[in-house]
């Protein structure tokens, strides 16, 4: 049935062309991962290297996500489902604008209905302000668990965005590497 489900989706966004978004794209990302992970990541949007192999976080900031999550124990092919805000790669990966959010936003609540994750990861300030209501910052969200009316039982939990760590290199304790690194643990630890 899950895989009927995923076919189904995988056909209505790979001809979507409700923005502009369609119009330069290569490939629609779509996901990668298990559809019955426990854990969800959704990510901004698709950079140049996604775009390019129609797949998610495989790029430079994809790298230092698999780092992380070997790190914390999360299996990224087994544990974990990763999807992103929009489908499609920004014109030179500027921010999603909110029309373009709307747009993609279905199928998102689609793959989150199939999935049903128990923790969801919201992996930068964009996929943390498409969830989480209450006005605040990556910086103070990250790590803490969240919840939207729209998806009872599930638990948001912002990290930050792994492009944001490739310009911050340090990994001392307290930098945002190794608070995205104790975050992401913590996150395993809730999936249990």
């Amino acid at each position: 049935m899950q895989k009927l489900m995923q076919d189904s989706l995988t056909s209505s966004i790979g001809s979507c062309e409700k923005c502009a978004l369609s119009k330069g794209r290569n490939n629609v990302v779509l996901c990668d991962g298990d559809e019955t992970a426990k854990i969800m990541l959704i990510g901004e949007a698709p950079g140049k290297e996604e775009d390019a192999q129609g797949k998610p976080f495989v790029g430079r900031a994809g790298k230092l996500l698999d780092e992380l999550l070997k790190t914390a124990g999360v299996d990224r092919q087994s544990d974990l489902y990763i999807c992103n805000i929009v489908k499609c790669r920004p014109p030179d990966n500027r921010k999603p604008e909110r029309e373009e959010k709307e747009a993609c936003r279905p199928y998102l609540i689609s793959q989150i209905k199939l999935v049903k994750p128990r923790v969801i990861i919201l992996c930068g300030a964009v996929a943390m302000e498409s969830f989480i209501k209450e006005k605040t910052t990556i910086t103070k969200a990250r790590g803490r668990v969240f919840e939207n009316p729209e998806f009872k039982g599930v638990k948001f939990v912002p990290v930050f965005h792994p492009s944001y760590l490739l310009r911050n290199h340090s990994t001392e304790n307290g930098s945002p590497r190794d608070l995205t690194k104790k975050d992401l643990m913590f996150v395993k630890q809730l999936s249990a």
